[in-house]
């Protein structure tokens, strides 16, 4: 016999999860109309939803006034490029996560993109299917920082970092985090004196996603150094040479 009561649940739980979908919104900004509208498309029947702009101007203006909880953006763009978007949104703090879709697979471009701001890259061509695994992982982060009511702040030795807003707090100065700046430094306060191996870390920062490559990941702490420590002073940050890396901040 059939249980309508688990079978009303099981429905529940279902348009629940659709509706939670549905309230995400995501802004597509790029120029090749043969990528947008599929792509459209695809996140739409995802249960998203779906903004698109052409340009960067236009990109732009969307991404400062919309409350988007992720933004998808083209590199290069007419008027205004996806880096320079990323970049005006990190000055004005916000922290909107950010996946690049870029044919630039350098080493320095994947630095410039991430001390703009970019929490992912995606290089062209792509398969739909690794850009809806890793817009999940994105969303998943966001809903989880979102669903946390009160302030987190972790204190190791004389840093602390207030993960809710993103700053961090050490010799008397207040350093602005990207969101994987600051995922990564939390993880690393969480852990202190622990050899976390590069695995890992990949796991806790890109989660189900494809991996990005090691250079990615290294280039992450290059920038999260620059930002936290202090010339002239021990490391806080230590590279285990082949393994991965260990935090110990002074007392």
């Amino acid at each position: 016999m059939l249980d309508f009561g688990a079978v009303n649940s099981e429905l529940s739980a279902q348009l629940e999860i659709c509706d939670d979908r549905f309230k995400m919104r995501i802004l597509v900004v790029d120029d090749e109309v043969e990528l947008t509208e599929p792509l459209s498309r695809v996140l739409t029947r995802e249960g998203y939803r779906v903004d698109v702009a052409c340009d960067g101007a236009t990109g732009s203006q969307l991404a400062i006034q919309g409350d988007y909880n992720l933004l998808i953006l083209d590199w290069m763009l007419p008027l205004i490029t996806g880096l320079q978007i990323c970049q005006q949104l990190r000055q004005q703090g916000r922290s909107t996560p950010v996946l690049f879709l870029t044919a630039k697979d350098t080493v320095d471009s994947r630095v410039l993109g991430l001390d703009a701001g970019a929490d992912d890259y995606l290089v062209k061509p792509f398969e739909l299917r690794e850009l809806l695994a890793r817009v999940r992982a994105l969303l998943r982060r966001c809903a989880a920082l979102e669903s946390t009511t009160t302030s987190q702040k972790l204190h190791v030795g004389d840093l602390e970092l207030d993960c809710d807003n993103q700053l961090a707090y050490h010799q008397g100065r207040t350093i602005e985090l990207s969101e994987k700046e600051s995922q990564l430094l939390a993880y690393f306060m969480r852990n202190p004196g622990q050899l976390l191996t590069h695995t890992q870390i990949h796991q806790h920062l890109w989660g189900d996603a494809e991996q990005p490559s090691s250079n990615v990941l290294a280039a992450l702490v290059r920038l999260l150094r620059r930002k936290i420590e202090v010339l002239g002073e021990t490391q806080l940050i230590q590279t285990v040479y082949g393994r991965g890396y260990r935090f110990s901040a002074v007392e």
